[in-house]
């Protein structure tokens, strides 16, 4: 804790604040903690977004291996800060210490997979069509692509990931994979612990000899800072995860610069369960403590929690009975921030005023959190012909809370499933025969999400190559992207072709002889030579 200072990382350089002052709160207990944190000013905002645009053309140059050694120092530099780094999350977020120590590990893990990626190279896709001088009847040129860096990103730490979706997080660490500098602004949930992973990432700068402006981080409460950092001329993308009214926000902020700018914005999801009658009448009780258990979840706060089970009335007795016994057990979890608890009372109420819907089960067990972020599970029941009438339903209910769908048959399954937008995940469980049987819920729901689930929970996103995350709108804001895993990176590249350039005028991705090493597609096929 004596670590920090409460200042901003301006290119390389730790620099007190000018800007109104804000605390965090310890989020288990409401107490105000210590240092003093300043709103970003404008003129620091531009220093920041400044000096990234003047590092971006030397950062994107240097090796694939500075790049890789340099993701890697930043993982060892987080590790350094030893059990100071989870103490304050801790403090900050009241996420347990095994929580954080997961997602401590998880975000190191990020990092260093990155490293490997670049380090490898073939990520820029190179691709060689070679000239053909005498084809008839005219000559072909040749043409070679690749992927570049965008240049400077802005990237906003997350409330519920103070690790592995904020300083250090997945788009910081793939956006610096890349080759694009990067400016975090970050969440005023947990100030402090952005604090301490920003120096362990400005050490690194250091430590690799990169040019101070490849990092910066800002801090402020207000949406002013992250609106001025937007919008400045020198950002060329946003990587976001958050609200959807944030998100959108931010989109449309981008979209009103003179020179609009690509926004991934990952902005949350009901990730709708099915259950079909074959699991149901088999396991519908385990399928029940499954369900509860994900839906409980750290109260609730993950963007792939599940918000709403459909199952048809007939045999959905046992599975809705071990729900709303879980549900009344639970004890009461803590929320990253009174701000977040308070949305989630607002949500509590407008569904419950809705005709149709009611309160089946309520948290009874016994907690000692803050009263501003305690929150208590809640599940509600409804019937399919309600879901389908009121929009608010399909909608993300952020927080401990599930909604159960009672379908009178398959047919109202398949009418709520086509219903829905765009979510990150959709669970089905069901048997062997179900899911011949009930073919066509599948193709309505590969329409609507970015990972489609047999059998288990959403909650739990794997950090590998084949992960999707990201859906369609308003999941996030390219459904065509992910945030999670090594296709991350590819937010921040865009391909650029060269026509008949000289070869020692080639990046060396796309030289003669592949002086990288790396896989490439050249003449429709795909080697290394």
């Amino acid at each position: 804790m004596s670590l920090l200072t409460g200042e901003h990382c301006l290119f390389g350089q730790w620099r007190r604040g000018t800007g109104s002052t804000f605390h965090a709160s310890a989020a288990a207990t409401g107490e105000s903690l210590a240092t003093e944190f300043h709103e970003a000013t404008a003129d620091e905002i531009a220093t920041a977004a400044q000096h990234a645009f003047a590092a971006a053309a030397e950062y994107a140059a240097k090796p694939r291996v500075v790049r890789a050694a340099f993701l890697e120092r930043i993982a060892d530099e987080i590790l350094l800060l030893g059990d100071t780094l989870l103490e304050r999350a801790h403090a900050e977020t009241g996420l347990p210490m095994a929580r954080l120590t997961s997602e401590r590990g998880r975000t190191v893990n990020q990092l260093k997979g990155f490293a490997d990626l670049i380090r490898e190279g073939s990520w820029v896709d190179a691709r060689i069509d070679r000239a053909q001088p005498q084809r008839k009847p005219l000559p072909k040129s040749d043409l070679r692509a690749m992927l570049v860096p965008l240049g400077p990103c802005a990237v906003f730490g997350s409330s519920n990931f103070p690790l592995a979706y904020s300083v250090a997080g997945g788009d910081t660490a793939s956006a610096l994979a890349a080759g694009c500098p990067v400016v975090v602004k970050a969440h005023p949930a947990h100030p402090g612990t952005s604090e301490l992973v920003a120096r362990a990432i400005a050490n690194s700068v250091r430590a690799a000899a990169l040019p101070g402006g490849v990092f910066s981080m800002v801090q402020g409460a207000s949406h002013a800072v992250g609106k001025a950092l937007v919008l400045h001329p020198a950002i060329a993308a946003v990587g976001f995860t958050g609200s959807p009214q944030g998100g959108r926000a931010l989109c449309e902020l981008a979209w009103q610069r003179s020179v609009p700018i690509p926004v991934f914005a990952e902005m949350g999801s009901v990730n709708p369960v099915f259950v079909l009658p074959g699991a149901l009448v088999l396991r519908g009780e385990q399928i029940g403590e499954q369900l509860a258990a994900s839906a409980l979840l750290a109260a609730g706060q993950f963007c792939t929690s599940p918000g709403m089970v459909l199952f048809l009335s007939a045999h959905g007795k046992p599975m809705l009975a071990k729900l709303a016994e879980l549900f009344r057990a639970a004890v009461p979890g803590t929320m990253v921030h009174e701000s977040i608890r308070s949305n989630f009372d607002r949500t509590l109420q407008q569904v419950r005023e809705i005709a149709g819907v009611t309160v089946h089960a309520t948290a009874t067990g016994q907690g000692t959190h803050c009263k501003a972020t305690s929150a208590a599970a809640m599940l509600f029941t409804t019937d399919a012909s309600f879901v389908l009438q009121e929009s608010r339903l399909r909608e993300e209910i952020y927080g401990p809370a599930l909604v159960a769908v009672r379908c009178d048959s398959y047919g109202d399954m398949l009418a709520v499933a086509e219903s829905l937008q765009g979510h990150l995940t959709a669970t089905v469980h069901g048997t062997d025969a179900d899911f011949v049987e009930h073919a066509g819920l599948l193709a309505i729901l590969r329409r609507k999400v970015g990972r489609l689930i047999a059998n288990g929970v959403p909650t739990g996103v794997e950090v590998c190559s084949s992960m999707q995350h990201g859906g369609p709108w308003p999941a996030s804001s390219d459904s065509r992207c992910t945030a999670v895993g090594s296709r991350a990176i590819l937010r921040w590249a865009r391909p650029v072709a060269f026509q008949d350039l000289p070869n020692d005028a080639l990046p060396d991705e796309l030289r003669d002889g592949n002086p990288c090493g790396i896989w490439r597609t050249v003449d429709g096929a795909l080697g290394r030579d």
